[in-house]
């Protein structure tokens, strides 16, 4: 039979109603009903947020809400890590990621459900946590596309699993699950899905990219070593910070001469720590990097580049102890398989209309999503637009530029972000588990 297509009041939900032998997506009325109680959880989740390694509170809920549902549920996984398992006979095995962890950002939305939560970081500083990356946005999306799978086993099969993954803020978390046996205790899935918010498109919108969608990404420590002194004698001194300040700079020139200017890159000094005082030259100087690329070959050789560059510019300036060059955390870009992300977008578009499924631009950001690719499962993550589209049109004709990712002031448009997310997550993971 051939899909018929009704258009409900908002064009997001759009629904392909087929034969109840091949469910493709949820109704709106499905999710109208089912949007109360995951707005609720939102909510919940997003006025107690936790930082990554300490997400406790966090997968207990998400772990609740999935034995409600009737999941085989296993906690622990690789730290504070859960994976919710449906099984529903033969057939194939689909997993959805949503990310537990929260940023060390002080909130300043001015939502009813605002954060008030502080904590202490690592250090021992005291910081405000909020949910200002939208990993409570994406675990209650999950929550709402593992309801309606749970509700309506009869109209499809196969093995669905719900991955609550811990610490992707500090690129650790999918490696850490692995490692504790995700895809050798659990199914190993035929697909991997997941679904990132978006400060750059209005809701009810869904942007895709295939191949690379987001970045390598490695953080890199830098110690410079001279010979510190009085300020006013700096001949007899090693001075730190001024080979501190020549290795910045020589550092662009990686990117704008060593490189072809079809690989995107990034170098960026984010921290610089030396000195105490005015009159003092130190003895070094630290500094921290994030490097960022897409290809394999150019990541390697941005960071041998950028040691070979500190210690000649060491060299240079007579420095007696070579530079201490250290890559502390790294993560491996995101890529798009693009068979599997051209299935789904035609699956969406369909449901959703092509107007609502864009095309998106490969971004300079990380996530550890990554990792499922790279131990061979076909992944796919798309964009969910989160901007009320008012606003998002007046800040695009103005050149206002609106809160984003990671700021104090980014909110989700609550209502269609859910309902769109639901919707595209649901619609995606039926047209993977089908032959």
């Amino acid at each position: 039979m051939k899909p018929i297509r009704l258009f409900a009041a908002a064009p997001f939900l759009t629904v392909a109603l087929f034969g109840a032998d091949a469910w493709r997506s949820p109704s709106s009325q499905q999710i109208d009903a089912l949007y109360p109680q995951m707005r609720a959880l939102y909510e919940d989740l997003h006025r107690s947020p936790e930082l990554s390694l300490h997400e406790e509170k966090t997968a207990a809920k998400i772990a609740d809400q999935l034995r409600k549902l009737g999941y085989e549920v296993t906690t622990g996984v690789g730290g504070t890590g859960l994976v919710g398992v449906l099984k529903n006979g033969p057939g194939l095995t689909v997993m959805i990621r949503a990310e537990l962890d929260a940023l060390p950002v002080v909130e300043k939305t001015d939502l009813p459900y605002a954060s008030h939560v502080t904590t202490h970081n690592e250090q021992g500083v005291e910081v405000g946590v909020m949910h200002a990356c939208g990993h409570d946005l994406h675990m209650s999306v999950a929550i709402g596309t593992a309801t309606l799978l749970a509700q309506n086993k009869d109209r499809w099969h196969g093995t669905f699993i719900y991955v609550g993954q811990p610490a992707e803020e500090r690129g650790l978390g999918a490696t850490a699950m692995l490692k504790d046996g995700l895809f050798t205790r659990f199914p190993k899935p035929d697909f991997a899905f997941a679904i990132h918010d978006s400060a750059a498109a209005p809701a009810g919108k869904v942007a895709n990219v295939s191949g690379f969608a987001m970045s390598n990404a490695d953080s890199v420590d830098v110690t410079i070593y001279g010979r510190g002194g009085h300020g006013s004698a700096p001949e007899l001194t090693i001075d730190p910070i001024v080979i501190a300040a020549r290795t910045i700079l020589s550092w662009q020139t990686i990117i704008s001469r060593e490189k072809s200017p079809q690989d995107p890159a990034v170098i960026t000094v984010g921290t610089i720590h030396g000195g105490t005082k005015t009159n003092i030259i130190p003895d070094d100087v630290k500094l921290q990097l994030s490097v960022r690329s897409y290809k394999d070959e150019v990541r390697q050789h941005m960071l041998k580049a950028i040691e070979r560059v500190v210690d000649a510019e060491a060299v240079a300036a007579g420095a007696e102890k070579k530079p201490k060059v250290e890559v502390v955390e790294s993560v491996n870009a995101v890529y798009n398989d693009p068979t599997t992300t051209h299935r789904v977008v035609t699956a969406l578009e369909a449901v959703m209309g092509k107007e609502n499924v864009v095309p998106g631009i490969p971004i300079m950001a990380s996530d550890d999503f990554a990792e499922f690719s790279r131990a061979g499962v076909p992944s796919v993550m798309l964009s969910l637009g989160a901007v009320i589209p008012a606003k998002f049109e007046a800040a695009r004709k103005s050149g206002e530029v609106l809160p984003g990712l990671h700021s104090s002031g980014f909110a989700p448009d609550e209502e269609p972000s859910l309902k769109t997310g639901i919707l595209a997550e649901t619609s995606a993971v039926l047209e993977l588990l089908s032959k």
